[in-house]
């Protein structure tokens, strides 16, 4: 598996049914408010499609893409937006109705919303397990893949022209520090596998591994 420098690979992987890690990740579940959990790893990791398929066997849970928060803001510099216009509201037992403001000056039609009384957000974005926000999660997930891989999906998703290839420079150029500081995979629950070889129902089951130097996983 080929990865940045500095991020150490996982093992100890294990095949486990989707239904029973999203039960552990629930417990113990907070009073008077969603269970949050942070799911983080680099552009085309799988962050996203591992959320849908998490919140899809919750069916009172919903996703808060991080993307939407940084939308014409900036890369990474969005931990206080997160905070205060969903987190917040979130712990409080509160239903979410953000309208950042670059939508508005940009003309973005709706707005990040969360119904009150949901069960469980999966907040999902490159950055997010970072030491700031760690307090407010009660659990976490780094998703690990493949680089040629997820470059190879980038590409797929979003193309490869001059604009996209200065985009991902700039992009790389904030993310690697970023994300080789906080080491993320030390920080999270446990790793999930975004590529992998191992034989699993993609449906059903889940490929994970403990945290890299992690005690305690689960």
């Amino acid at each position: 598996m080929r990865l940045r420098p500095g991020e150490p690979e996982a093992s100890g992987w294990r095949v486990e049914r989707l239904s029973e890690v999203v039960r552990r990740l629930r417990e113990p579940a907070p009073a008077g408010r969603p269970v949050l959990v942070a799911i983080d790893g680099r552009g085309g990791a799988g962050k996203s499609s591992l959320a849908e398929r998490l919140r899809a066997v919750v069916a009172a849970s919903a996703v808060v893409h991080t993307d939407d928060v940084a939308w014409n803001h900036a890369y990474f510099d969005w931990s206080g937006l997160l905070i205060e216009n969903i987190v917040k509201p979130l712990h409080r037992g509160e239903a979410v109705e953000f309208r950042p403001r670059a939508w508005v000056e940009h003309h973005r039609p709706g707005g990040i919303r969360v119904a009150a009384g949901t069960d469980v957000v999966w907040i999902e974005g490159t950055g997010i397990i970072r030491e700031e926000l760690v307090p407010w999660f009660d659990a976490s997930i780094w998703v690990q893949g493949d680089l040629d891989e997820q470059e190879r999906r980038l590409v797929v998703r979003d193309g490869d022209s001059a604009d996209q290839r200065r985009h991902v420079a700039a992009w790389l150029a904030e993310e690697l520090p970023l994300i080789l500081r906080e080491q993320p995979w030390r920080k999270a629950s446990f790793i999930v596998a975004g590529t992998t070889g191992l034989p699993h129902d993609p449906g059903s089951e889940i490929v994970i591994a403990p945290a890299v130097g992690r005690v305690g996983n689960t």
